[in-house]
């Protein structure tokens, strides 16, 4: 997966995979390689949304202790 991959941009690869899908707009030759392309980006999208909410729930956590500091 590239490293310089955003989050949007993974989403609408993806959401262009599954309109490819459903549309039959896919020949089954590559549709084994849409498929384990989407599965990656899936993957990378849950990821960067679980590092996503550890780092705001980090931040909150620290406004929280500076405010009882307070």
């Amino acid at each position: 997966m590239e490293t310089t991959l955003s989050y949007e941009q993974a989403y609408e690869e993806l959401a262009q995979i599954a309109k490819d899908i459903e549309t039959d707009s896919i020949s089954v030759d590559v549709l084994a390689q849409k498929v384990k392309r989407a599965s990656e980006l899936i993957t990378f999208c849950q990821s960067k949304l679980k590092s996503t909410e550890t780092e705001v729930n980090s931040i909150i956590s620290k406004m929280e202790q500076n405010n009882s500091k307070a």
